[in-house]
C-alpha cells in the first residue's frame, strides 16, 4: 500500500508470473523472511487470490495485523489502510433503515405450488469484503445491494485496531444497532440480512465486534451463551450447530467458505471468554462451576496434537498449520497450554514454514496468507523472540501489552 487507498488493495499480478513448485522449510523462525513476504502481499497481491476477491477485506487483515504481530508496521501506510478500510463501511440512510429489524415472510416460488418461510433480518451497516461486493446506491439514493458481513466488519475493526485508528470516529451505533437485528431467537446469527448459514461462527463475530467497540449492545448474550452450551457434544468439543461433529478449525469465517464444518470449538471458548461467562485460565480456579464440561472439552483439545508435534482439527485428519491457532488458543484461554509438547509443535510448524517466507498448510508446500497469519499467531503462543504477545480470544497482538 505505497501511494494511495483506491490503488493498494485493488492490485492483483498477472497470471504469467514464475510460480516455484516446491517450498523447502527452514530451521528456525526467519522473521525478516516473513515480513518480507507480508510486505509483498501487502504491496500486490498474487494472481492466484483472485478467486478470493471478495473477500480482500479479510487478506489485507492477514497481511496488517500479520505485520503488527511481527512488529514491522512501520511497512504500511497507516493513514492510508484506515481511509481504505472506513470507504466500505455501509451506511443507513435514517434511522428508520437501521432500526427496520427482523421479519418472518412467506416467499412464494413462481409455480405457486410452493410456499416457504423464510427469516430477513434487517441489513447490517458493517463492512464490506471488498469493492466488488460494494454497489452505489439507486437514483432515489436506496442502497438496494447492501453486501456487508459479519466477517468482513471483524476484519475491518481488527485492522483499524491495528493501524491505531481510533473507533471513536467509527460509526459504532450503526454497526451494533444493526447487528443486533441480526441475532435470531435462539441466540444464534446471521453473517448477513438474507441467505446465510446461521451458526457458532458468526456468533464469535458479534461478540468480538461488541467486545473491540466495548459495547455489548450488539447482542444478547444470555441468548448466545445458551446456544453455545448447546452446541457441546458428546466428545467435549463444539460444533457449528446443535447435534454436529466437533470441530476446531475457523478457516471457513475468514475466507467465507460457508460449505462444510467450521471452527465451533474455537469460537465457542473465545466467544464465552469475550463475553465473560467463563474467566481466564478457568482450569486454576473453577473447574467445577463452568458453564461448560471443562475436563471433557480439554480432554477433546489434548487429544488434537499427533505424533509430528503438530495439531489436527478434529480426529482422522492430518496435522495442519492453522490448527496449531485454533486448538492451541483454546488451550491457552482455559490455561492448558502447559499440557502440550511445545517443543514438538515448534518442530511442525518449522517444516511448514517456506524458504520463500510464511507457512503452508502441510510441510513442504507453498505458503499462503491464510496459513501464514495462523503460523504466526502460533509461533506468538509459543512465545517466539521477536513476536508481540498474542490476545488469544481475537486471534490478533494483545494491545494491553503494549500499552494500546
Amino acid at each position: 500500500m505505497e501511494a494511495s487507498a483506491g490503488r493498494e488493495w485493488d492490485q492483483i499480478s498477472s497470471e504469467d508470473e514464475y510460480q516455484p513448485v516446491f517450498s523447502r522449510p527452514l530451521s528456525h523462525f526467519d522473521r525478516e523472511r516473513h515480513v518480507a513476504y507480508l510486505e509483498m502481499m501487502y504491496q500486490m497481491l498474487p494472481h492466484y487470490y483472485q478467486k478470493q476477491e471478495i473477500n480482500r477485506i479479510t487478506l489485507a487483515h492477514f497481511a496488517i495485523s500479520g505485520l503488527q504481530l511481527l512488529g514491522a508496521l512501520d511497512r504500511v501506510d497507516k493513514e492510508a489502510v484506515s481511509n481504505w478500510v472506513l470507504s466500505l463501511q455501509a451506511h443507513p440512510r435514517n434511522e428508520a433503515d437501521l432500526n427496520s429489524g427482523m421479519a418472518l415472510v412467506t416467499k412464494k416460488f413462481e409455480s405457486d405450488c410452493l410456499e416457504l418461510d423464510a427469516i430477513v433480518c434487517g441489513e447490517l451497516y458493517g463492512f464490506h469484503g471488498s469493492r466488488s461486493s460494494q454497489f452505489p446506491p439507486d437514483d432515489n439514493g436506496v442502497l438496494t445491494h447492501n453486501g456487508s458481513h459479519l466477517a468482513s466488519t471483524f476484519c475491518a475493526l481488527a485492522i483499524l485496531k491495528a493501524v491505531g485508528y481510533s473507533f471513536t470516529n467509527i460509526d459504532r451505533v450503526s454497526i451494533l444497532t444493526s447487528m443486533k437485528n441480526l441475532q435470531q431467537p435462539d441466540g444464534s446469527f446471521m453473517p448477513i440480512h438474507c441467505g446465510a448459514e446461521m451458526d457458532l461462527r458468526f456468533v464469535y463475530c458479534a461478540a468480538a465486534i461488541c467486545h473491540m467497540l466495548e459495547d455489548w449492545s450488539g447482542m444478547d448474550r444470555e441468548k448466545a451463551k445458551d446456544y453455545i452450551l448447546n452446541c457441546q457434544s458428546y466428545d467435549g468439543g463444539f460444533g457449528l450447530i446443535p447435534g454436529s461433529e466437533s470441530h476446531g478449525k475457523l478457516k471457513q469465517v475468514f475466507i467465507i467458505c460457508l460449505s462444510g464444518t467450521g471452527g465451533g470449538t474455537y469460537c465457542a471458548v473465545a466467544s464465552l471468554r469475550l463475553m465473560g461467562f467463563i474467566e481466564d485460565d478457568v482450569l486454576s480456579n473453577s473447574v467445577s462451576s463452568s458453564v461448560i464440561n471443562l475436563p471433557l472439552l480439554l480432554n477433546w483439545c489434548l487429544q488434537r496434537q499427533e505424533d509430528d508435534g503438530g495439531f489436527q482439527g478434529r480426529a482422522n485428519k492430518s496435522s495442519d498449520t492453522c490448527y496449531a491457532f485454533w486448538i492451541g488458543a483454546v488451550l491457552r484461554i482455559l490455561g492448558g497450554y502447559k499440557f502440550i509438547d511445545r517443543e514438538a509443535l515448534r518442530g511442525f510448524l518449522l517444516t511448514c514454514q517456506s524458504q520463500y517466507g510464511g507457512f503452508s498448510k502441510f510441510p513442504g508446500e507453498l505458503p499462503d496468507l491464510y496459513h501464514s497469519y495462523y503460523g504466526y499467531t502460533a509461533f506468538s503462543l509459543l512465545e517466539e523472540p521477536g513476536l508481540n504477545p498474542l490476545c488469544p480470544e481475537l486471534g490478533m497482538t494483545d494491545f494491553s501489552t503494549l500499552g494500546i
